[in-house]
Formats: C-alpha cells, sequence, structure tokens
C-alpha cells in the first residue's frame, strides 16, 4: 500500500506540473499574445501550436485526476468515513479535490470541445473559407473557463499543500455541515459564472491576469477564513 501510494503521488505530481503548467501558460503568455498579435499569425497558432498543447493539457488532467482520486479513495479506505471527513486530512485534500475534480471537468467538458470548434474554424480559415460563425462564441467560453480554472487553481493548491502540511487547521468538533454547505455555494456561484453568459461586471476579473489572479487569491481568502471560523 505505501508503494502504491508513492507512485501514485508521483503520477499525480507529474501530471498536475504538466496540466497547471499549461494552464498557466495557456493564460500569462499565449492569451495576451493572441490579444495583440496579426491575424495570420494567429491563425497559424492555432492551427499547429494550440492542438499540441492542448493534448497535453487535458491528457495531464486526465491522469492527475485518476491518480488523485485513487490516492483518496485509498486514505479514506485506511482511515473510515466517521475520521476521514472530519480530521485536518480529509477535510483539506477533500476541498482541494473537490475544486481539482471541477477544473478537470472543466478542461474536457467545457474548454476542450469549445477549443475544437475554434480550431475547426482556423483550419477553415486558412484553407481559404469563412469562419465558423460558432467560433466566437465558443473562443470566449473556453477562455472565461480557462481563466476560472487558473482561479480555482489558486485555493486548490493551497488546500492541497495544507492536508499535509497546516495540521492545526481543522478542528474535529467544528461545525463541518455549515462549512461544506457554504464552500459548495461557493464554488457553484464561480462555476455558474464561468459557464453562463459571456459579459457582465462579474466576467470583468476573468478578462485580465491580474483580475484572475486577484481574484485566486480572495477566493482562498475566503476559504481560509470560513476554516478558520467554522472548523478552527
Amino acid at each position: 500500500m505505501e508503494i502504491a501510494h508513492f507512485f501514485l503521488r508521483w503520477i499525480h505530481f507529474l501530471a498536475g506540473i504538466t496540466w497547471i503548467g499549461i494552464l498557466y501558460y495557456f493564460n500569462f503568455v499565449q492569451t495576451p499574445f493572441f490579444a495583440e498579435t496579426e491575424a495570420p499569425v494567429r491563425t497559424g497558432a492555432i492551427q499547429k501550436l494550440v492542438p499540441r498543447a492542448l493534448w497535453w493539457f487535458r491528457w495531464g488532467a486526465m491522469f492527475t485526476f485518476l491518480a488523485g482520486i485513487l490516492m483518496y479513495l485509498m486514505k479514506w479506505g485506511q482511515q473510515g468515513t466517521d475520521v476521514f471527513f472530519t480530521q485536518q486530512y480529509g477535510v483539506a485534500i477533500t476541498l482541494g479535490g473537490l475544486i481539482g475534480t471541477m477544473m478537470f471537468l472543466n478542461v474536457w467538458l467545457v474548454i476542450w470541445p469549445n477549443q475544437q470548434i475554434v480550431i475547426a474554424s482556423a483550419n477553415q480559415v486558412a484553407g481559404g473559407g469563412q469562419a465558423l460563425p460558432a467560433a466566437a462564441g465558443a473562443g470566449r467560453r473556453a477562455g472565461l473557463t480557462s481563466r476560472t480554472n487558473t482561479v480555482f487553481s489558486i485555493p486548490m493548491l493551497f488546500y492541497m499543500g495544507a492536508a499535509s502540511h497546516y495540521p492545526s487547521l481543522v478542528n474535529p468538533q467544528g461545525s463541518h455541515g455549515v462549512f461544506w454547505l457554504l464552500c459548495l455555494i461557493i464554488l457553484a456561484a464561480v462555476e455558474y459564472n464561468a459557464l453562463v453568459g459571456t459579459q457582465g461586471a462579474t466576467k470583468k476579473p476573468l478578462d485580465s491576469v491580474s483580475g484572475a489572479l486577484w481574484t485566486g487569491f480572495i477566493l482562498t481568502g475566503v476559504f481560509y477564513f470560513l476554516t478558520l471560523v467554522l472548523l478552527g
């Protein structure tokens, strides 16, 4: 069991670095570059660079998720339900894992399908045709969801690290039901903002790198505050 857990953790780290590294590349480097560059350069990059990056991106997410869920089930089985969901490790890793699962689903169910439309449109334009009518909306939806994953990554990494390295964070006697209800409401609201509509005040923080980063740190602070008040 120890050896299995070690190798799963190794795969989880390796795939996770690949996934989150490319997520940050998309949001911190590629998106600002595309906003500034000429249309032919952008079209060529969408044809040749983006599909390669998306391959590593989505499969990094897949292997991160699979290794993580197996480790999670192993720990849950070792500790038992009553202990796991009230102790420090279980609470922190469950919140981090829940956020990570939402990010994984965003990759495969939102970002990748919409990016396929964008890539198909670029190929059509390069071949002398017209851009697909759905491409602009698909690109916007993929971009909003990718920026939301950037926001989510900050509290996700905080609680993943806190699970093993912040042992005093959670009091088993805290108000666990209220804590989880509030966390779920907040996460649902952030996800809803990514999936519904394309314009509005709540979308503006996602339109810049600094806005997404600040939103991620604020979200982390909100979860941390709830943890200290309700579980501390």
